[in-house]
């Protein structure tokens, strides 16, 4: 089979490798999934470069979420086994945490539900608690985890203001059904915020970046409001006042979805069953913006972690052209 692989440590355009290699052999617990669409994530690239929380032994194969076909023909979703991730022909996952594929997506919009949704329905669900009626305010809206956060925010019943960088942004939110969209390289972010919501600012905070975006949130984000901090796509750490929390009366909360596969797998087989509905009543669809065939793997995650794509992009193995 072809396998994109990792050498070494770099830039994922200079270190995957696309080789023939054998299929894996599943260990005890394990099924072998055909990979029929393959989901691109930043992780992949932080992966690529060493820099991620989970470091797989080298080679590895990257590709942290599949559509898959097991050998009896069922359509399934999976998190694939480390070091065979899903950048390949085939891969490996855990028998007990494959997801049936909800029937109303295709298979590149089954491949890249997963963590995107989970993690926007589980920040915003679980953690910050969204109650229909709040103003949710998205960092990154047109991205693939901030798309997510906008189709469940609205889903449930939120006014949804989108930050993006870039008029081209500004479109794709807008079509995503964000109430407001603020163009962060022509206007003043705060400002805006605080224009949309008559001063008050949001109720929750959705923010993948860091940055000067956690700096923006923390001036607009309202009185008992929630900031969920996802990650720092933007590659800087914030390191929040505690004293303008406590004076301004909000809460900082942290997301690790990954976390509860371990600590809570129920609640992430309750999660898909909402996330599966909210998809047949066509309340969410993944904005796949590429579907690439399997050679263009590499190119695919250099472009996600430049942050030069909208929505996500697929690998589809077997597709016969892509663009990028």
């Amino acid at each position: 089979m072809q396998a994109w692989h990792v050498h070494e440590i770099g830039e994922p355009s200079e270190v995957m490798r696309l080789t023939e290699t054998e299929r894996p052999t599943p260990g005890a617990g394990q099924v072998l999934l055909r990979v029929r669409a393959a989901g691109v994530n930043f992780p992949d690239a932080l992966m690529c470069r060493g820099q991620y929380q989970v470091r797989p032994p080298l080679p590895f194969t990257p590709g942290v979420e599949i559509c898959g076909e097991t050998a009896d023909g069922r359509r399934v979703i999976a998190t694939p086994a480390l070091p065979y991730g899903g950048f390949a022909e085939y891969a490996v996952a855990d028998a007990a945490a494959l997801l049936p594929a909800p029937a109303a997506l295709d298979d590149a919009e089954a491949a890249v539900l997963h963590i995107g949704y989970q993690t926007g329905w589980f920040g915003l669900h679980r953690r910050a608690r969204l109650e229909a009626g709040e103003t949710l305010l998205v960092h990154a809206a047109a991205g693939g985890v901030g798309s997510a956060a906008v189709q469940l925010g609205k889903a449930a019943g939120a006014t949804v203001i989108g930050v993006v960088g870039g008029a081209g942004k500004a479109a794709v939110a807008r079509e995503l059904g964000c109430d407001t969209v603020i163009d962060r390289h022509a206007e003043d972010v705060v400002a805006a915020v605080k224009q949309a919501t008559g001063g008050r600012g949001a109720d929750v905070v959705y923010d993948p970046v860091g940055g000067d975006a956690y700096a923006q949130s923390a001036k607009t984000v309202a009185f008992e409001g929630r900031i969920v901090v996802v990650g720092f796509a933007s590659g800087t750490v914030p390191s929040p006042a505690l004293s303008h929390a406590l004076v301004k009366n909000y809460s900082v909360l942290g997301l690790h979805w990954g976390l509860y596969r371990t600590k809570d797998p129920e609640l992430v087989r309750h999660c898909h069953e909402r996330l599966t509905e909210l998809a047949a009543r066509g309340a969410i669809r993944p904005l796949v913006s590429a579907r690439v065939p399997l050679e263009k793997a590499a190119a695919a995650v250099q472009r996600v972690a430049a942050g030069a794509t909208t929505g996500r992009v697929a690998v589809v193995p077997g597709a016969e052209h892509g663009t990028l």
